[in-house]
């Protein structure tokens, strides 16, 4: 193994799968101390993986782009791993690296060019568990699976300096929230009135409480309705911040509330109690944060057989994540 000193990594995916594969990442570093890792990412994703310890480079790549990079003589890379079912990913790793291992891609000529070549894992495994089948297969074993995120000093600060500004310092607990997920998997939302009923209820118990309601532009309609309901209770965050300043202030809650998407893959990182709601055909164990001490997952109540996408996230009661809230705040010296 002391000969591998440049390690290529491609995984080109959205926010909560690029996390999901921090502790694959995590293990190949441990088991090649001496190389450099490269991890190229999704254009819009890759900043997730920025200031990570065990990474020495991270990059952006997309299919189109793989196209027409790698093609000068020579293999840049002495190992790479690609993660997914992409042909222009895999063959722009054969081009740039000595050894290239990734899934069976179902294209014979290309599978057997693969050094291994490894079954995909079956459905049921958790999607960290998942990842961690490529440097398995070359006998590199996890060394936990807690997802990794770092926010700098100066993105702390920021944050620190960015809530002082708009909240008084009796403002606790400050929550999280994300009540959507993305257009596609739009079966994982909780009802936004069902958020508002929880907040209310939030209020009557700790009326100093104040709300980040985080999320994109194109749920702006809930996120909007949210915040009219809670007024000065709240801040609506929701399409107005960069990524990673979205993840420096997630590090400052007392508590996050949040459907399963990227931001609560996030919160996963962090030391900070977590509730996060899961339909049925996504569990909590497929894809909940692992070895996080502070998780409360709730799945929805009804089991994956008889579960379909048009099944209704309103099944998870505003009562039951209630109970969670009181849970999660119990400890907290903020409240």
């Amino acid at each position: 193994m002391s000969e591998i000193r440049r390690i290529l990594v491609i995984h080109v995916t959205r926010i909560g799968d690029t996390l999901l594969a921090t502790p694959a990442l995590r293990a190949i570093a441990a088991a090649h101390p001496q190389a450099e890792i490269t991890c190229l990412a999704h254009p819009k994703r890759a900043e997730v993986l920025h200031h990570l310890p065990f990474l020495a480079r991270v990059g952006s790549i997309n299919k189109q782009r793989a196209l027409w990079c790698g093609h000068l003589p020579g293999r840049h890379y002495d190992l790479a791993f690609v993660f997914g079912y992409d042909k222009p990913l895999v063959t722009y790793a054969l081009r740039v690296a000595r050894r290239v291992v990734a899934f069976r891609q179902n294209e014979p000529a290309l599978d057997q060019r693969l050094d291994p070549c490894v079954e995909p894992p079956p459905p049921g495994r958790h999607g960290a568990a998942a990842l961690l089948a490529l440097p398995e297969a070359i006998g590199i074993q996890p060394v936990g699976m807690r997802l990794s995120y770092r926010v700098t000093d100066a993105e702390a600060h920021w944050a620190s300096d960015f809530l002082a500004a708009r909240l008084s310092a009796d403002a606790v607990p400050l929550i999280g929230l994300q009540v959507a997920s993305f257009p596609t998997k739009a079966w994982r939302d909780w009802p936004i009135e069902n958020f508002i009923a929880l907040c209310q209820r939030i209020l009557a118990a700790w009326p100093q409480s104040h709300f980040l309601i985080f999320g994109g532009s194109r749920e702006h309609e809930r996120t909007g309705t949210l915040k009219k309901r809670l007024g000065a209770h709240a801040t609506l965050l929701a399409g107005q911040l960069r990524l990673r300043q979205t993840a420096a202030l997630m590090s400052r809650l007392d508590l996050y509330i949040g459907v399963d998407t990227g931001p609560t893959h996030i919160m996963g990182c962090f030391d900070i109690p977590l509730i996060a709601l899961y339909h049925c055909q996504s569990p909590s164990r497929r894809f909940a944060p692992l070895e996080h001490p502070l998780l409360h997952a709730i799945d929805h109540p009804r089991p994956e057989a008889e579960c379909s996408f048009a099944t209704p996230m309103a099944e998870i009661s505003v009562e039951r994540v209630w109970q969670e809230v009181g849970l999660a705040l119990a400890g907290s010296s903020h409240v």
